[in-house]
């Protein structure tokens, strides 16, 4: 459905998501358009991060997972989803995509996971479970309408203790063996190549030239279809292939990137999961080896997210990467709980402006301004700067007037397949 302007009223004071109304908007119509499909997420312990650490507390919160999901929504349904709050602690997530019944299922489990990781309020790491009512619109069917269907389900899951996710039509996937014929799915779809890697290409503001990619996890799968790197690993954590899953993604992209010219990097996404086992170095380590990509070329990308779920691990196996010429990039920076510890602890080389601070920047001189200090922020610290989500000429011409390093996004190229980024990379 076509994008339309927001008006103040339609957005979120707080979170800067779209607010009831704009929701109910959206949703009209998308009903009217024939389809829509949504899910109404709910966090059950705000008010005990209230009361344990007041109000301020519960709204750092809420800021966090709504940049959760607004980046979930980003990655596994694109720039024209819902994403919303309609209320102190509930959530929506909106697609008028005809996305199938199993699929809308997972993407809810995923979410889930990726909401309940543990985040920072006041120097101490919490976790919000959240429980998810979901539903496919009726043809037509108003937005109040469905907003009214989706409370309905979410009150009866709140009575429940054990269930996290409720269709609000009262049915429910057979989950057990939905689940198992999924895993079993990945297991074999790592051996059938329908594990991709796509890459998102990096250009040099003050030049233009593309200078590296950011590689992206995808399952192409033959009945679902596409699926994002959040709900693949999540499939992967459930089914234990985590480990499995990253060398292999890894593997593909380095093995790609072996082709560019040595002047380009590759970025590549780490995940909590990947320090768990804590041997994250030695297996980076040894698919460098085998792929005979330059250590100097690599730069990973880790989220203060990830740093939240182990500190040290993530410290120690990045400063031992870091020895070998591995850079680093501090992913998300300032969209969530900014963990300055990170900026005195770690080697890090770079700093990434989320596309959410970067959408706004050429009309809106209070992101300008955070943009701007983050910049400075960065140099003071010895650091280079990346932007994402870069999508207007004005947008770029501020990044390049304030001294932004690198950009990605739709201005130049969306993600492109290994073959299209080796044909770029060809030209570079």
């Amino acid at each position: 459905m076509m994008k339309r302007a927001l008006a103040e009223s339609e957005r979120d004071v707080l979170t800067g998501l779209v607010s009831t109304a704009g929701a109910r908007a959206w949703l009209d119509a998308a009903g009217r358009d024939g389809f829509v499909q949504a899910m109404l997420v709910s966090l059950q312990r705000l008010q005990t991060v209230n009361l344990a650490y007041g109000k301020t507390g519960g709204d750092l919160a809420l800021v966090e997972v709504a940049q959760r999901l607004s980046d979930f929504a980003w990655e596994e349904l694109g720039p024209d989803a819902l994403v919303a709050r309609t209320g102190g602690a509930d959530f929506i997530l909106a697609s008028a995509a005809p996305l199938p019944r199993a699929r809308w299922h997972w993407l809810a489990e995923a979410l889930g996971r990726a909401i309940s990781r543990p985040m920072l309020v006041e120097g101490e790491a919490i976790r919000l479970q959240p429980r998810t009512a979901l539903i496919r619109g009726l043809s037509g069917e108003p937005g109040a309408d469905l907003l009214d269907r989706l409370d309905q389900a979410s009150l009866e899951l709140q009575r429940s203790p054990v269930r996290r996710i409720l269709w609000a039509d009262g049915s429910h996937p057979a989950r057990g063996q939905s689940a198992a014929s999924l895993e079993a799915d990945l297991i074999g779809a790592l051996h059938r190549e329908e594990i991709a890697v796509l890459f998102q290409p990096q250009f040099d503001v003050a030049t233009g030239a593309l200078c590296g990619a950011e590689a992206l996890a995808r399952w192409e799968h033959p009945k679902f279809g596409r699926i994002g790197a959040e709900t693949l690993f999540a499939i992967a954590e459930r089914g234990d292939l985590v480990t499995q899953m990253t060398e292999h993604v890894a593997t593909l992209a380095l093995d790609a990137a072996c082709a560019w010219p040595d002047t380009m990097r590759l970025s590549l996404n780490v995940t909590p999961e990947d320090f768990a086992l804590g041997r994250f170095a030695e297996t980076m380590r040894r698919l460098i080896g085998e792929t005979r990509f330059s250590a100097r070329r690599l730069t990973l990308e880790i989220t203060e997210r990830t740093l939240i779920s182990d500190f040290d691990d993530c410290a120690a196996a990045i400063e031992d990467l870091a020895l070998d010429g591995v850079r680093v990039a501090l992913d998300d920076f300032g969209t969530g709980f900014s963990n300055f510890r990170a900026l005195k602890a770690l080697p890090l080389d770079a700093l990434k402006v989320d596309r959410s601070l970067v959408r706004d920047i050429a009309r809106d001189r209070r992101d300008r301004a955070i943009v701007t200090a983050m910049i400075a922020m960065a140099r003071a610290l010895g650091m280079s700067v990346v932007a994402e989500g870069v999508e207007t000429e004005a947008q770029l011409a501020i990044l390049q007037e304030e001294g932004c390093d690198t950009f990605q996004g739709f201005l130049r190229a969306g993600p492109v397949s290994a073959k299209d980024m080796a044909a770029l990379a060809e030209f570079a």
